[in-house]
């Protein structure tokens, strides 16, 4: 096609006043982050949009990686001219003659943003679609449901051709609302949760507890490819703390409340993720919990569980069904991993009757006689210390590795 440039329009993001001019900032820095390959782009800033001048580059594989980016709403590729009548008209009858199947049906849908332009929006639908009409014969007008409706965009700096408008994340740019830590199961909830919160503007570090050798090799490979996906969509690194929990583990399995264990190990690793947060400099935990989906998120138990931090928990699926939830996974591209056949530790030591209603006090009782006997909060403490941490993007075949003391320097 003819397209010169890429009009970004913002959602969320056109609402926030005076700190917008920040929020347009980092939007730009991701777009020329994701598009680093394609050397020629030029970017510019005018009345709340972000322009992409494309200089020859590919539309259709910029548009691949521009629709997946944060904060913006919609975007559309233009032909871009003078603010002049017969600019405008030759331009619009040279994109409909560029499309790859001629329409039968059309409309025009002028918007006349600079109020000095001499004909208004209503004269611009007519006059250009009168234009486009007399050098098309098979075409006509359909006010209602046209196969194509050809927008033109008067501004002062130029006028946009264009028909074709496409949808963004929405959200806020990658980063803008603060950073939190992902609890990243290996499960199909997590990652989408962890979508959820970054189109919200969250910066992530993700957090998974393993068993070994309860939980095999093939696990901790499973959660590092969704951690890849999820470095895609944030067009940055991730971290992903990888926590040793065998030993806390098999430490709460030996108290005798089986009911209870989902709801004491979920404390626990509430626990050690605020230690992380602390370190790394979060402000809340993200959960992929769904209301009522099993035993341990039952709004008692939910309540019980969370009391173990006083980091805010967020829990953009709680309101989801289960069907709802695949279907974005599937979307993501994070489905056919999640559904692998390899057992994270939350399977290990399931109860047969998990309580769904258990009592604060007497889970604060239970951890008080394991710290006093096992010396709970100390394998907490060494869990956080023992944790590797890998630095993942979706194109390290390799991710960087560190583990103990020496990875928060």
């Amino acid at each position: 096609m003819m397209y010169d440039k890429i009009i970004i329009r913002y959602g969320d993001l056109a609402m926030k006043g005076r700190n917008r001019g920040m929020f347009e900032k980092r939007m730009l820095q991701q777009l020329q982050l994701r598009l680093k390959d394609f050397a020629a782009l030029t970017y510019s800033r005018m009345f709340g949009r972000l322009y992409i001048n494309l200089n020859g580059e590919n539309y259709a594989l910029i548009a691949e990686r521009v629709k997946d980016i944060f904060g913006i709403s919609t975007f559309s590729p233009v032909v871009s001219v003078q603010p002049e009548l017969e600019e405008i008209r030759a331009a619009a009858l040279a994109l409909m003659k560029a499309m790859e199947q001629e329409p039968a049906t059309f409309k025009v849908s002028a918007k006349r943003a600079w109020k000095k332009f001499p004909h208004t929006s209503q004269e611009m639908n007519h006059l250009v679609g009168a234009h486009v009409l007399r050098a098309m014969e098979n075409l006509k007008v359909d006010v209602r449901g046209p196969e194509v409706e050809l927008k033109v965009d008067i501004q002062e700096e130029a006028a946009y051709i264009f028909n074709e408008v496409v949808n963004g994340p929405g959200g806020f740019p990658f980063g803008t609302n603060g950073k939190a830590m992902l609890l990243l199961s290996g499960g199909i909830d997590s990652p989408v949760a962890g979508w959820m919160a970054m189109r919200k503007g969250l910066e992530l570090e993700a957090v998974h507890f393993h068993s070994y050798p309860f939980t095999s090799e093939k696990a901790k490979e499973k959660v590092i490819e969704l951690a890849k996906r999820l470095s895609y969509y944030s067009g940055a690194p991730l971290k992903l703390h990888l926590v040793p929990f065998t030993e806390v583990q098999t430490t709460l399995a030996q108290s005798g409340q089986d009911p209870l264990i989902i709801t004491l190990m979920r404390r626990a690793m509430l626990r050690i993720t605020e230690r992380l947060a602390e370190i790394n400099h979060a402000h809340g935990i993200v959960t992929g919990e769904s209301l009522g989906q099993v035993a341990s998120q039952t709004l008692v138990s939910m309540d019980v569980i969370g009391r173990a931090t006083v980091l805010p928990l967020l829990k953009p699926l709680v309101m989801m069904d289960k069907q709802e939830i695949i279907n974005e996974a599937e979307r993501l591209g994070t489905f056919a991993t999640s559904i692998l056949p390899y057992e994270d530790c939350c399977t290990l030591f399931l109860p047969k009757s998990p309580s769904i209603k258990p009592n604060l006090r007497f889970v604060e009782k239970v951890e008080g006689y394991l710290n006093q006997q096992k010396n709970l909060e100390q394998l907490l403490d060494e869990a956080v210390k023992q944790t590797e941490v890998l630095l993942l993007t979706p194109e390290d075949p390799e991710p960087e590795a560190s583990a103990g003391e020496d990875r928060w320097f």
